[in-house]
């Protein structure tokens, strides 16, 4: 096993670009190049720039949480256009941008812990 995947919020993340993916399936076809793939690579950025920040340096682990971070807020808007365009139910928003925030907070205390 590699070190990032026993961290919990690297397991969040995880599940929650799970969540993006099945919420996405059923997005308009005319947004697969649009809004959909966007969404999808942002949840997959906050992935992946934890598990390539786990082969670097603290400070530059530091870097990639806060691009992960970045990420996390990416998907917030855009799960906002999501909903407003009615992708997506209230219920769906809820869910999955109460999943954002735990995972930026979550990213945040990581990165306070490398200090």
């Amino acid at each position: 096993m590699f070190k990032f995947e026993n961290l919990h919020v690297y397991q969040d993340a995880i599940e929650f670009v799970h969540l993006i993916y099945n919420y996405t399936k059923v997005f308009p076809k005319d947004e697969l190049f649009g809004i959909t793939s966007q969404l999808r690579r942002a949840a997959l950025s906050i992935v992946l720039n934890i598990a390539e920040g786990t082969s670097r340096t603290k400070k530059d682990f530091q870097h990639f949480i806060n691009i992960a971070r970045g990420s996390c807020f990416e998907c917030a808007a855009i799960l906002q256009i999501a909903f407003e365009q009615e992708y997506i139910s209230k219920k769906e928003y809820d869910l999955a941008y109460e999943k954002c925030e735990i995972l930026s907070k979550r990213l945040n205390a990581l990165k306070s812990s490398l200090k």
